[in-house]
């Protein structure tokens, strides 16, 4: 029912039918914990790349990079590993290893400048021009300030080592993403404030959806990761066969949505559909504000 029949689970649960059905909460902790477990796990294999045996080599014309092509092939593989996961950090790693091999061809080198943080138009400085809010109490603005100052170090140890920032993110999102959940559920509480259900109720429902999203996320990432070790080049019937899978799901998922408001709560059609909407605009602007959050949080506790 979870999968392939939106509703049905929250509508029988609700209904007094439980005895057949996993409780709400156990499903979300199981689901949840599953999916970040296996993300974590990939997303730590496709940025742990290794130092390639690169030689840079100099002559009349300049500098020459020589890289082995056993090792060679292990970055393409590391770069396809991460490509299932992240296809958007791929493209920034690829654009990267391009660049840092433009500058050895061309002899240039990093200026070695850190990035400038400006406070009111002049760069910060902790005794000139610190970080200040007037009315926050002191400890705030001396532990920005502390925040401020170690930046740069810890940009270049997230630099040198990607697992750091990738860790603490898969630390904090799963306790951010079950916190979330109550505030998801008054989202709901306030749309259908005169669909006479209890805030219970519709805290179940959001059980409920997030479970389903987080194990077709799961499924997503088996059968993305099932592609790569079936056909490592990217390229034959499988990696096809798992990309029009996975594209299906993926449209499921809003599917799925719409027509479990329309089965749980029983509005009309075009009721249901404009309510989805907001709640959906809702939602993504809240996950926006949560993905921020866990990404300055993630960054303060390197």
């Amino acid at each position: 029912p979870l999968l392939f029949r939106p509703g049905k689970l929250t509508r029988d649960y609700l209904d007094g039918r439980r005895f057949r059905f996993v409780p709400p909460l156990r499903l979300y902790i199981f689901s949840s914990l599953a999916f970040f477990f296996l993300a974590a796990i990939l997303a730590s294999d496709a940025i742990t790349v290794g130092e390639p045996d690169v030689d840079v080599t100099a002559d009349n014309s300049g500098f020459r990079i020589e890289i082995d092509d056993t090792e060679e092939e292990e970055v393409r593989k590391a770069m396809e590993r991460l490509e299932s996961v992240d296809p958007a950090l791929a493209e920034e790693v690829t654009k990267s290893i391009a660049e840092a091999r433009e500058n050895a061809e061309s002899g240039e080198e990093d200026s070695g400048d850190e990035d400038v943080i400006n406070i009111n138009g002049e760069p910060w400085d902790r005794e000139t021009n610190p970080f200040v809010i007037s009315w926050m109490p002191d400890w705030v603005n001396d532990w920005v300030n502390d925040e401020i100052e170690e930046s740069p170090q810890k940009g270049k140890e997230i630099e040198a080592n990607p697992n750091l920032i990738t860790d603490q993110i898969f630390d904090v999102l799963p306790a951010t993403m079950f916190v979330l959940l109550p505030i998801v559920a008054l989202l709901f509480k306030i749309w259908y404030l005169f669909a006479r259900k209890y805030y219970i109720e519709h805290l179940i429902f959001a059980l409920h959806n997030h479970s389903f999203i987080f194990v077709a996320a799961l499924l997503i990432l088996l059968l993305g990761q099932l592609a790569v070790w079936v056909e490592p080049s990217g390229e034959g019937r499988v990696t096809t066969a798992m990309d029009g899978i996975n594209t299906a799901i993926l449209l499921w998922i809003p599917v799925y949505m719409f027509v479990s408001l329309k089965r749980v709560y029983g509005q009309g059609w075009g009721m249901t559909f404009a309510k989805f909407s907001l709640i959906g605009i809702s939602y993504l602007l809240l996950l926006g504000l949560t993905t921020a959050f866990v990404a300055l949080l993630s960054f303060v506790l390197i």
